[in-house]
């Protein structure tokens, strides 16, 4: 087969560039026609050279450069690989079949490991795979991320259909799915005033993609209070939509008085739940400070290595009695529920519009460049 395939590199730091690959040739697994792929907060750090991920655990790699990013997803099954396709299904175990609409966890799993034996939910394999991310396209079969015309997909790679949305929300389910942060700060809630009650204040620090989800799942799930924290009047405005109750523009406030409204708005008590999307570390310690006492501050940001700040235990945890829970990636189990809650409350909660710009694949340089401007939600390429 003489077939090629477009596809976006990140060749270095700085760098991208627009390649042909051979079309994939595997044994099994499925070939995805992309239809959409979204600019992750990861894929910035990955641009910008802040490479290593899951540091200081057995998991601790940093970026193979080249790669073809992309690991938020949609798209149509083009092919399905093998001699048996009928052993090829989705995560719940049904059948899929050429032309089905698709979205995929980018996290592969060796099963075999200790965390993988006994952990369930967060990704902690010491053997981590992430398509998109933590793979090179130096060899084949290349096409191992979503910024590219065909995606491939080996068999173990955990498989969704994508319910009646359209491929601009469908491109969300991993976002929403890092989300389900909310559902584990929900957990501790047997043990009463602790953890996500119903009507409790959430602050979101950070309303990126991904603090903006939180926003929207937080209200989905029954917060109180929802505020909204960032340095962008544009992303503070989506927040708006999504939910958010008070916009706090950091840009305009410094920490102390920031700190002083947020008291304000909860009756001097501050926030049940704090959760950092700002993926810079000075955030962690904001929100520290901003949680109340008894109170929960969920960290899934620093999601790379952007460095260190320096926390007081005694002050920051200990004598708050503070929760602070960490969080890597996300459970493979929250995609299906993620997609049917988008669907269920995109009449209420605008979730398309989340996608603000849209670039092909030989635009993506200037993509990314837009991403990180504080002018724009989510970024995807299309083939």
């Amino acid at each position: 087969m003489d077939k090629k395939a477009r596809a976006a590199v990140i060749v270095g730091p700085g760098n991208i560039e627009v390649q042909e690959f051979e079309y994939p040739q595997a044994e099994a697994g499925l070939i995805m026609k992309v239809e959409m792929s979204g600019i992750c907060g990861t894929d910035k750090h990955s641009f910008k050279g802040e490479a290593k991920q899951h540091a200081g655990t057995p998991a601790e790699k940093d970026i193979p450069y080249p790669i073809i990013a992309g690991h938020e997803n949609v798209g149509v099954i083009e092919e399905i690989l093998g001699n048996h396709p009928d052993e090829i299904v989705d995560f719940d175990g049904q059948p899929l079949e050429v032309g089905d609409r698709i979205t995929m966890s980018p996290d592969i799993v060796c099963g075999k490991c200790y965390w993988c034996r006994h952990n369930n939910g967060f990704p902690l394999c010491s053997n981590i795979r992430s398509l998109g991310t933590l793979v090179s396209c130096n060899e084949p079969p290349h096409l191992l991320g979503g910024w590219a015309e065909y995606m491939y997909l080996p068999p173990e790679t955990h498989v969704f259909k994508v319910p009646e949305i359209e491929p601009r929300v469908a491109v969300l389910a991993e976002l929403m799915a890092v989300a389900a942060n909310l559902d584990k700060a929900r957990e501790f809630s047997n043990t009463y005033s602790e953890g996500f009650l119903f009507g409790d204040t959430v602050a979101v620090v950070g309303v990126g993609p991904m603090g903006l989800l939180h926003i929207a799942r937080a209200r989905m799930m029954g917060a109180g209070t929802i505020i909204a924290i960032d340095k962008s009047k544009f992303r503070l405005a989506l927040a708006g939509r999504f939910g958010a109750d008070y916009l706090v523009n950091a840009d305009e406030t410094a920490f102390d008085e920031r700190l002083a409204l947020v008291l304000e708005l909860t009756n001097g008590v501050g926030p049940s739940i704090v959760v950092e999307c700002a993926g810079v570390p000075e955030a962690l310690l904001e929100s520290l400070e901003m949680v109340r006492r008894g109170g929960m501050v969920l960290e899934p940001g620093n999601f790379v290595d952007a460095g260190t700040v320096e926390i007081n235990p005694h002050m920051h945890i200990c004598a708050k009695n503070v929760r602070l829970i960490g969080l890597t990636g996300h459970p493979v189990t929250a995609y299906k529920s993620s997609m049917e809650m988008m669907q269920r409350f995109q009449d209420v909660i605008p979730f398309h519009k989340a996608v603000t710009h849209q670039y092909s694949i030989s635009q993506a340089q200037e993509a990314m460049t837009k991403a990180m401007s504080p002018d724009s939600m989510k970024v995807v390429l299309t083939p």
